[in-house]
């Protein structure tokens, strides 16, 4: 418990002085940044609207805050990798799969909702597991660099310039459907066979993009699954395995058992890619002291959702998913947005809000939560997030 509280007290110190830093930054005239654009790599996380544009049918009340409508994000507002674009004075990442109103000046996203590492062996109407796994979604990035190396430059365009790719940020933000997809039928055992294949796959693919020129890449780890609502109303699990947080204890250290292994891979990574710069993101323990303490970060609620139906301890019904209506033991029922998003960490049982994102972002920034060190100050000057 006391490492606990010293945790606690360190976490509280880099959001006082990573808020203080933005802003102190945001008052100077330099706005340069080494990082000339993102590619970014993922799930729903951090998706910005290319299963939306893929699969069209997203409804309020995702978007209601920030965006004040849907936009193909799974939150209220912002995603991770839009607070990161902002802070390094880029516009929000285009989807690849966005074929109207797309600029890929600045990078590409070529996360959807429901992807996995590992290839599909089933068909999204199934179980709703999405087409684009990791291994696609690096078919589109060397698609997209061909096209790019190929393609004349004359006149306005919404492509980068060629050597762009060696001047980017790629982030790497996807493993948690992997590992939870089956996870309620496998049970932790189960599921804990093929995790050492998405940590290959995970390496592999950052092998692949440092051939085709990239040298800095980000790969955010896996969240407390064990905390979030959805899956404390979904798995198996006896009140014993409760922790005094409301979260789940054994599905908790299978995450942190998964975490370790896909440390030690990109370590392994790292000593082959000597000039590169190949990081593990902690952001698992932003999370986590995020559920255990939101009150400590200006929030109030950490294992109830936001948008969800049956409200009690959770907020969350596995018949009906945030902005759905469907009946539900013989009426017709909703799951509707709470009033106050901004005091949740769970948006919609599954995925975090703008709030938390925020919050997870600054840590990010903050620089505490990379292994190895990496020096952001000196290849960007932060900009304020709002």
């Amino acid at each position: 418990m006391s490492s606990l509280r010293s945790y606690n007290s360190m976490v509280n110190i880099w959001v006082i002085l990573g808020t203080m830093l933005l802003f102190m930054v945001a008052k100077t005239e330099c706005k340069k940044c080494a990082f000339k654009a993102i590619f970014n790599f993922g799930d729903s996380n951090t998706d910005t609207g290319g299963f939306w544009a893929a699969f069209p049918a997203q409804a309020p009340p995702h978007g209601m805050t920030y965006f004040k409508k849907p936009v193909g994000r799974a939150t209220d507002g912002r995603v991770v990798v839009d607070f990161l674009a902002q802070a390094f004075n880029l516009p929000f990442l285009s989807p690849y799969l966005k074929s109207i109103g797309s600029d890929y000046k600045h990078g590409v996203n070529f996360a959807t909702l429901a992807s996995t590492v590992r290839l599909p062996q089933t068909s999204l109407f199934v179980t709703g597991v999405s087409p684009f796994s990791l291994e696609i979604q690096l078919r589109q990035m060397q698609e997209f660099k061909a096209k790019v190396d190929e393609l004349p430059r004359k006149g306005k365009t919404n492509l980068p310039s060629p050597n762009i790719f060696g001047k980017s940020l790629y982030t790497f933000y996807i493993g948690q459907n992997d590992f939870t997809g089956n996870l309620a039928r496998l049970g932790i055992s189960g599921v804990k066979e093929f995790l050492p294949q998405v940590v290959s796959l995970i390496s592999s693919t950052i092998k692949e993009i440092y051939a085709l020129g990239g040298r800095t890449f980000w790969v955010l780890n896996l969240a407390p699954i064990g905390c979030y609502p959805a899956f404390l109303v979904e798995l198996p699990h006896n009140t014993s395995d409760i922790d005094q947080f409301g979260c789940m204890i054994s599905y908790n250290n299978a995450v942190v058992d998964y975490n370790n292994m896909l440390k030690a891979a990109l370590a392994q990574t790292r000593k082959k890619l000597a000039d590169a710069n190949v990081v593990y993101v902690d952001t698992h323990a932003v999370l986590l002291e995020l559920f255990q303490h939101p009150t400590s970060h200006g929030l109030k609620y950490g294992t109830k959702s936001c948008c969800g139906y049956g409200d009690g301890a959770y907020n969350f019904n596995q018949q009906v998913f945030c902005g759905n209506t469907k009946q539900v033991n013989g009426k017709n029922v909703t799951a509707k947005a709470c009033e106050d998003p901004q005091n949740y960490v769970s948006w919609d049982g599954i995925h975090a809000t703008d709030a938390a994102n925020k919050v997870t972002a600054y840590a990010i920034l903050n620089g505490s939560y990379f292994d190895p060190p990496f020096p952001l100050h000196k290849y960007c000057d932060i900009q304020p997030i709002g």
